[in-house]
Parts: structure tokens; sequence; C-alpha cells
């Protein structure tokens, strides 16, 4: 009896451990904000259903990152020069390493902004970082670094803020600055020319390929992998006036959509239309432009706008990333008003003010949402077309970053710790 039981304790252990999502880059693996963990927390504040709590030094804005019993976060010390990478045991908040990479050359940033902003990501077998001056580096599970590339400075008015996309051995990242010339405006508010998608080999940090976008201005987004009717991967990425497709392999420019507006902080989020259709979702615009608009995926050339399917005018986010849970597209406005969207038309299901300011980007697990506001409150909602607000909890800290969900837990990296809500 005591072997059977013993067996079938080994059998769940080992079930959960195959089960247990990674959580290796921004918004998970897909890069989409959604988890497939379950029985994770639903109700806790700032000392009830903690594991652990762990302070950390300097000041970032990235986002926690998990590969197994390893939870990863980047942060910026001695007012922002000194770049470091640390690693934390899941398991128990200790941190294991605290390397510094390198030091970096603070330039311009929005007050909202960090030198540490960037989330990055693993493999599981090396943590890929960039910081603010547009440095990268790699560093394996020990904290030795395997190799930097510090061939694109960085310089934008608003500071960098993207995170880097890892996908079949290319570590890709968009940058979308501004000139640091005399001319503050050009690139920011004056579209130019010298924006790029890059992507490194994950391995040796060389470059593979760089994609210059053509006139187009500031962005912060994050690009997404979509798989293309006829098998081939495109990197999707927008940026201020555009948004476009790459070939994965080569870096060549497949097509380009127009997205007016400049400043753009959300990711791009991928879903589907009526016809199950690959689609596109963006949010920006200034000066009484702002909407979100539905693209379908794919196409050749200079689109302009004739792959538009929708456009909504009300309930656009400046900073949070929307995030599709089919049928529905939900967002967050920095001023705290969640809407929740039909994907296929743009047609208005619900629109709710939750309350306060909000940058961080939402997730989504087991039929819920979770919004988490600048004063560490979390929102959580039912992911359908009622509005239900299922709890409110609060860690009565800043937050910025968005949450990381791996093994049954949820990471929200506040101002000054790093939480892990759940079981121990």
């Amino acid at each position: 009896m005591k072997q059977t039981l013993s067996l079938l304790a080994l059998f769940l252990l080992s079930a959960g451990v195959i089960h247990a999502q990674n959580w290796p880059q921004f918004r998970g693996p897909n890069t989409q904000g959604h988890s497939t963990e379950t029985n994770l927390p639903l109700k806790w504040s700032a000392t009830e259903n903690i594991a652990w709590k762990t302070a950390l030094p300097g000041e970032s804005w990235s986002s926690p990152i998990v590969w197994g019993n390893h939870v990863f976060v980047t942060t910026a010390t001695d007012g922002g020069v000194t770049c470091r990478v640390i690693a934390l045991d899941r398991k128990t908040g200790k941190i294991v390493w605290n390397t510094e990479v390198f030091k970096q050359t603070i330039r311009r940033k929005e007050g909202r902004n960090s030198y540490a902003t960037p989330t990055p990501a693993t493999d599981g077998r090396l943590v890929y970082v960039c910081f603010g001056d547009g440095s990268y580096a790699a560093l394996d599970f020990k904290g030795r670094v395997v190799w930097t590339n510090r061939d694109y400075p960085f310089y934008g008015q608003h500071g960098l803020g993207t995170a880097l996309l890892l996908h079949d051995g290319l570590l890709i990242m968009a940058r979308d600055g501004s000139s640091d010339g005399e001319d503050k405006k050009i690139g920011w508010q004056i579209p130019w020319d010298k924006s790029y998608v890059v992507a490194l080999d994950a391995k040796t940090g060389k470059q593979r390929w760089k994609a210059l976008r053509g006139l187009s201005r500031i962005s912060h987004g994050t690009p997404a992998i979509w798989k293309a009717p006829d098998g081939r991967a495109q990197v999707i990425s927008e940026a201020g006036d555009v948004l476009q497709g790459f070939d994965l392999k080569t870096g060549a420019r497949l097509w380009t959509s127009e997205v007016i507006g400049e400043g753009k902080v959300p990711s791009l989020v991928l879903g589907e239309g009526v016809l199950g259709d690959g689609m596109a979702f963006t949010a920006g615009g200034w000066g009484g432009k702002e909407s979100i608009k539905a693209f379908r995926l794919g196409g050749a050339g200079e689109l302009k706008e004739s792959n538009l399917v929708w456009e909504q005018k009300k309930g656009m986010p400046k900073v949070p990333s929307m995030i599709y849970v089919k049928p529905y597209l939900f967002a967050i406005t920095d001023g705290g008003v969640a809407t929740c969207m039909n994907s296929g038309t743009g047609e208005l299901l619900w629109q709710q003010r939750v309350g306060g300011n909000f940058s961080a980007s939402p997730v989504a697990a087991e039929g819920r949402i979770y919004f988490v506001g600048d004063n560490g409150e979390t929102t959580v909602i039912k992911a359908g077309a009622t509005f239900e607000v299922l709890a409110k909890n609060s860690l009565d800290e800043t937050v910025q970053a968005s949450p990381a969900i791996s093994q049954g837990q949820i990471f929200i990296r506040t101002e000054r710790h790093l939480f892990a809500i759940g079981r121990k």
C-alpha cells in the first residue's frame, strides 16, 4: 500500500513538473500575456498568500522572467550607470547571484521610464539582457557573462522601453528611437528613416540581420511572431506610423501598413478575425486621433490601410498592452477604464472604470484577466462579455512592471521588491 501511494505521489509530482509553464520573456512564452497554469492565486495582500518577498537594489521597470527554479530580473544602480542581472531562487526568493555586466552611458528618458526597462529573455541555457543605452549581454545560469554586444547605441526622447523577443535562436528587438542631433523632433515628432528591427544570434551575439523600417517615429512595442498560411514565420512589429511584417530568417520587409501616431508604447496583440484569419491589434495616436485598430495580417508591399478591418476610438490605452482572449479583446487605459471588445468587429461590449492608474500590461489565465495598477493593486476580472470583478488585491507599493506567471505563482515586481504570490 505504501509503495502504491509513493508511486502515485511520484506520478502526481512528475505530472506537475511536466505541465508547469516557464515564463521566458516579456508577456510569457508567446509574448501575448497568456498562461496555461491552473490553481493560481485569486486573492492576496502584502502579507497574505505571499510565498516570499525579496528586496531588489537599484531602479528598473523590466519584468521578471522565470525558467524552472530560476527567476531573473535586471536593474541599474549608481544612478543608472551600473547594469546588473539578478538571479533568484524561485522556491525561496533568495538571491543566488547578482552580476554586473557593464557600465552604460546615461541618455535621456521620460520620468516613467528607467535605465533598465527592457525585459530579459531566456532559453533555459543563457539569459539575454539589454539596457537603456542599447547594449546587450548574455549570461549563463551561474551568472557568468558569455558575450556582450555594444554595437547598437540607442537614443530616444523617451528612453528605451521595448523588450527582447527570443525565437528560434534569434534575439530580436525593435529600435525605434529618435535623433540626438540639434533638432530633437526628428524621429520623435517628425518621421525619419533610421529606425530598424535587428536580430542577433543568441549563441554568439553577432548580427544575423538588420531591417530598416522606412519612414516612422518613436515606439516602444515588443515584436511578436506570426506563422503565415504558407508556413513561414514572420516578425510582426509596430512603430510610430507603421505596422510591418518581416521574414524571420532573412529580415526582409514583406509588407507595411499605415498606423499614424508617434510615441506608441503598447505592444501589438495577435488574434483572429471573424473568419479565423490572423489579426494584429494596435493602440496609438495623439491629438484626437487615439484609437484601437485591427489589421488583417499578410499581404505584400505598401498596404496603407487596405488591410484595416475595424477601428474603435473608445478605450485606447497609451501605455499598457491589450490582451486577446478569444473571441474578446480587453484593454485598460492609463486612467483605469477597462474595455471589452468583440475582436472580430471592434464592437464595444462593455466599458467600466476600475480605478487607479495603469502602466503594466495585463495577463490572462484560467478565464481571468489580471490588471496590475501603478499603486500595486491588482484587479482580477472574469474574461467574458459581461463585466465581473473577482478580486482586488493590494501590495501597497508602486508597480509599473508587467507580472509573470509560472508554476502556480504570480510574480510582481514593485519599486522596491519582487513578490512571489501563491503557495510556497
